[in-house]
Formats: structure tokens, C-alpha cells, sequence
């Protein structure tokens, strides 16, 4: 089985956590090339259907109930050599989900329940085998648990599950063995890459979820290092050189950005998954993180550190972030407008992150519909804030105002349109819901497009402007 998605970060923010009472379930999709192109689909839901999906990076088939609910899709485009990979959605419950976090069991583990490679559940149909079956975000963890029971697991995987009330991290790690956490209400978590989970509370079962078996599979093979206590981090992750300049230093920007106040070592193994801010969290400092390639010190690839400084670590926004979405609850919403996911297609640190509503079920053209190369008509969504990305970065000294300018300017005209259209859903059916909130979507993702295209006309003029093949003659000779 080839792993395609291999690097990711992700933001956790509890209702109590956030500004507004929210949930905030946050994460980037980073593949390993800078082009795979990607499309934002919905699902419809099927009654009295009962079916299969097979997945296409190995021979894993899994049998799916006759009903399902319909939910959103971040799929790959080429999926039938790089795998569907649904990635992040709502579905028709209010329920989010988010798959994966790719994380890396250590061979102590892997030499006692080795990963299903040939015929296990992989990301490539994680979401579709999960998401269109569930209620809440526990529910989520108990019915992916389920699965990881009767077909194993091909690799391992960090999946995210939330709902208005809750926030669940599972982590598969072995071919059988996983833990989840509920994050509490008054916390956030960031983490990249890493097994995440610490201390484990098995007298807890309202807060922490694990395998069959798992605590007899630790002790019978004698696998914890620690004296005290169940630190699954400890046992079942990675503690190495790679760790700490590929992993750790993104963690470690995630609570410096959300955690100012708090001192920590970018390189520390033990760097804390959840932690309680002296702040409420905002969506823009989730947005913050997700975009943030080291902002404010010496390992900034955009910076003025030293080669070697900023070079050092692996930044959290990349050319090859495919995605980067934030899967909100707004709680002060009316119910049936108060899943938003907010997608940013191109390079975060660039380009806007624009809200769709889960209960809208006709998705906009631009994005429904991606090709495989660049067209410059533009019409594509993906292909549009990537083609911004590239040019913002071309000239980033003299380009990047211009594009912190668009992307304030592209926050408030999305928070109004946001606060505007949701309350007018109110006594609305499902089918009126629906179609009210997709006319309302092709609007404003039109206008999204049209300030998008004027930005880059701007900076493509300035550009000619700045080209080395110019001469002045000195008039004096």
C-alpha cells in the first residue's frame, strides 16, 4: 500500500474555549507533492441501499449500511491513483469529521500488532466508511472503532470527530490498538504528526475511548517505559531526530500563537497536547496557526534569519497544503445554519478560508468541478488561490500588504455574510434550508472570486513593473 498523505497539523478548540461558544476542529492537509488537485463535494444521502466501498491504495472493502446520511467530501480528483482521501466534511446530523492526522507507532508496538497494509481501513475511505452513519461526535469514535475491529487498521492515523457539544481525537496507532480523547470545553490541543494523547484515564469513560484489550496488550508485552502512570505518547509514539525538526517545532508555534504567555522548547519530545489558554480563541487564531510558517522568529523561510535558522524546521502552511479547513459549531446559530467549514483551497498563508454551510447540499461549480492542470480561465477555485499563492510568493516583499490587505478584507465580508444569511433560515424546512443556503453560497463564492481575480490583475501589473530586464540611461552623459 502506498501512503500518498503523510503530513498534517491540526487546532482543537472546545465551546468553552472559543470567543463565541463554538467548536472549532481545525486541520491541514499536506500531500507530498505541491499539484493534487482536489474538488468540495456533497454526498447525497441513499435509503434502503446497502453497498460497498473498495479502496484504491490497497484491497480493503468494506460493507456499508442500506442507509446513510449525505455529507460533505474534500476528494482527490485523481483519486484512482492517488486514492479518494474524502478528508473533511459535515454530514446531515450536524456531525464533523476530519481524517487524518497521520501519525507513526513506534517498532515496539509494531512488532506485537503490526499495521494491516494489504486489507485494513486506510484514509483513503475512512470518512466514507464513517461519516454518513453517525449521530455525534462519540458516536463517531465508537463506530470507526468498530471498523479498526472487524478489518484492521492499514496505518496510522489521527481522526478528528465534533459536534455543538463535543471534540473528539482518535488515534489509531497499530493494526488494532487506539485511544480518543474528548478535548474539555475550556481547552484547545495542536498537534502535528505526532502520537498526540498523553496521561490516560481508563476510571474516565466520558473522556477517554480506547481499543478492546489495549491495557492487557501493554502489560502482557511489557511495553510502558514509565514507572507511573499510562502516558500513551510514551508507549506507542516516536521520540526521535526527525521528531523534533519535522513535528515538534509545529506543535510547539500552535501554543505560541495561542499560548504567548507559556515558554516552550520547539525541539521538547513532551511538548503538551491540551492545554487552557489566558484568552478566548477566535476562528482567526485557528486561521493564524493553520497559515503560519514561523511568523516572528528566526525560522521563518519568508524571514531574515540565517540560512541554517530558516531552514531548520518544517513550517505548518506549505506549497503542498492541498487544504486547510476549519470545521466550526456556532451554538449561537440556529441550528440548521450552524455547521460551517471553512475551506481554504491554495497555500493558507495567502488565501481566504471560505465558509460553506453543512446543511447546503448543492455545492458550487468552482468547486464541485476541478481539472487536472491549470486552465486560465480560472474558473476552478483550487487552480485560482493556487495560481494566488505562487504569485503573492513570487514577489513576497513587495506583494504581501497587498494580499494581508485582501485577506482582512475577505474576513469581514465573510463573518457579515455569515451573521447575515444564518438567522434567515429560521422556520424554514430542510429542502428550504437547503436550497436558500446554496443560492446563497454561489453569491457569495462569485464575489470571492471577482476580489480574488482583481487582486491578482494588481499584482501581476505591479510584477511587470518589477522585472530585472530594465535600463535607465544617466542623462548626464
Amino acid at each position: 500500500m502506498k501512503k500518498n498523505l503523510s503530513a498534517c497539523t491540526t487546532v482543537l478548540v472546545g465551546k468553552n474555549a472559543s470567543i463565541d461558544g463554538s467548536t472549532m476542529a481545525a486541520r491541514n492537509d499536506d500531500t507530498f507533492g505541491p499539484l493534487n488537485p482536489m474538488r468540495l463535494v456533497v454526498y447525497p444521502a441513499y435509503r434502503n441501499h446497502p453497498n460497498q466501498v473498495k479502496a484504491y491504495l490497497n484491497h480493503c472493502v468494506v460493507d456499508r449500511p442500506a442507509d446513510g446520511y449525505s455529507y460533505q467530501g474534500t476528494p482527490n480528483v485523481d483519486y484512482k491513483n492517488q486514492g479518494i482521501f474524502d478528508e473533511s466534511g459535515f454530514n446531515s446530523q450536524n456531525v464533523g469529521m476530519s481524517a487524518t492526522e497521520s501519525v507513526y507507532a513506534n517498532e515496539r508496538v509494531l512488532s506485537f500488532d503490526p499495521l494491516n497494509t494489504e486489507s485494513g481501513i486506510n484514509e483513503d475511505l475512512i470518512v466514507a466508511t464513517t461519516l454518513p452513519f453517525i449521530n455525534s461526535a462519540k458516536e463517531g469514535v465508537s463506530y470507526l472503532g468498530g471498523l479498526i475491529k472487524k478489518y484492521g487498521s492499514a496505518e496510522g492515523n489521527g481522526v478528528i470527530f465534533s459536534d455543538k457539544n463535543d471534540i473528539w481525537y482518535m488515534e489509531i496507532v497499530t493494526g488494532h490498538h487506539w485511544v480518543a480523547q474528548r478535548i474539555p470545553d475550556d481547552a484547545y490541543a495542536v498537534t502535528g504528526n505526532r502520537v498526540a494523547i498523553q496521561q490516560v484515564d481508563f476510571s474516565d469513560p466520558d473522556n477517554f475511548m480506547w481499543s478492546e484489550g489495549i491495557q492487557e496488550f501493554v502489560e502482557q508485552h511489557h511495553l510502558n517505559p514509565d514507572k507511573h502512570g499510562w502516558n500513551f505518547r510514551h508507549i506507542f509514539g516516536t521520540a526521535n531526530f526527525f521528531d523534533q525538526h519535522y513535528n515538534t517545532p509545529r506543535q510547539w508555534y500552535g501554543h505560541k500563537i495561542l499560548n504567548p504567555t507559556v515558554e516552550m522548547d520547539p525541539l521538547g519530545f513532551d511538548l503538551p497536547f491540551i492545554m487552557r489558554s489566558n484568552r478566548k480563541l477566535t476562528l482567526e487564531d485557528v486561521e493564524q496557526v493553520l497559515s503560519g510558517h514561523y511568523q516572528g522568529t528566526p525560522y521563518d523561510p519568508l524571514g531574515k534569519g540565517t540560512d541554517e535558522e530558516k531552514h531548520l524546521f518544517r513550517p505548518i502552511s506549505l506549497n503542498r497544503t492541498q487544504n486547510s479547513h476549519v470545521l466550526q459549531v456556532r451554538n449561537d446559530l440556529p441550528e440548521a445554519a450552524s455547521t460551517i467549514m471553512w475551506m481554504c483551497f491554495g497555500v493558507p498563508t495567502f488565501t481566504p478560508y471560505v465558509p460553506f454551510f453543512g446543511q447546503a447540499q448543492d455545492m458550487d461549480k468552482s468547486y464541485r468541478e476541478t481539472p487536472m492542470e491549470l486552465n486560465m480561465d480560472l474558473k476552478s477555485a483550487y487552480w485560482m488561490y493556487r495560481a494566488l499563492s505562487m504569485i503573492v510568493e513570487s514577489h513576497h516583499a513587495e506583494f504581501a500588504q497587498q494580499d494581508l490587505d485582501y485577506l482582512k478584507d475577505c474576513r469581514e465580508y465573510l463573518y457579515r455574510w455569515v451573521n447575515t444569511v444564518a438567522p434567515q433560515v429560521a422556520g424554514k424546512d430542510n429542502s428550504e434550508v437547503s436550497a436558500f443556503l446554496s443560492a446563497e453560497s454561489h453569491k457569495m463564492v462569485a464575489e470571492l472570486a471577482k476580489r480574488t481575480k482583481d487582486l491578482m490583475a494588481k499584482l501581476i501589473m505591479h510584477g511587470l513593473e518589477l522585472s530585472k530586464l530594465t535600463f535607465i540611461m544617466d542623462k548626464n552623459l
